[in-house]
């Protein structure tokens, strides 16, 4: 069977140098630029989002509406990113040169940080996420958060800045909640939606019967 090609709507503006995989769903007025921008098989670009060249999309990824997704951002698959996330790559911005005689290029340069999220996490609606960061994965922001460190994989961080204050399942399940920096050590942690077990040793998540 031939796989469904993709579907973009008549609004969507999608730049030279843009690959869309089979499935792939754009809707009303997204902005993808190109060149070297991605987005793999299987996904849903919400309507009025704004995707940057050299952006990296795994397959099975949802973009929800208003999502701006900006360049030196890789998102695994099966990642989640609610309503109005906002992505950054620059720690420390201005609109100018030191001297405000020339605006600075837009081209990515040495300031330009990287921020990748991994496989199956998900990034609640209304968040800001740093760079120079990775979220991990099936790691879940919580909406609202302002992201400014990395969250390990299967944690939950939510706040202003963001903190880790539970461990989830691959089902989005919370697990255990925990204060502190990092999780205490705990077996026979069960997913209630799932059944699948997991682990917490050395403050590292470990899946103790992951899927095939």
């Amino acid at each position: 069977m031939t796989p469904d090609p993709a579907l973009v709507h008549p609004s969507a503006e999608i730049e030279p140098g843009v690959t869309i995989g089979a499935g792939t769903a754009v809707w009303a007025y997204v902005h993808v630029r190109g060149p070297d921008t991605r987005i793999g098989v299987d996904c849903i670009v919400g309507e009025r989002t704004y995707v940057a060249y050299g952006v990296a999309i795994g397959d099975r990824v949802k973009l929800n509406a208003g999502v701006y997704v900006c360049t030196g951002v890789t998102l695994g698959t099966g990642v989640l990113v609610g309503a109005g996330v906002v992505f950054t790559n620059d720690r420390y911005p201005r609109a100018t040169t030191p001297d405000l005689a020339a605006l600075r290029p837009s081209e990515p340069d040495e300031r330009t940080l990287p921020t990748v999220v991994e496989d199956g996490a998900t990034i609640g609606a209304g968040s800001v996420v740093g760079c120079d960061l990775t979220i991990g994965r099936f790691a879940m922001v919580g909406m609202g958060a302002v992201v400014t460190r990395s969250v390990a994989p299967f944690h939950l961080a939510v706040g202003q800045p963001a903190r880790t204050v539970a461990i989830v399942s691959r089902a989005g399940e919370p697990l255990m909640r925990f204060s502190g920096a990092r999780p205490p050590d705990r077996e026979g942690l069960v997913c209630p939606a799932s059944g699948l077990r997991y682990a917490v040793r050395g403050g590292v998540v470990e899946e103790l019967d992951p899927p095939a």
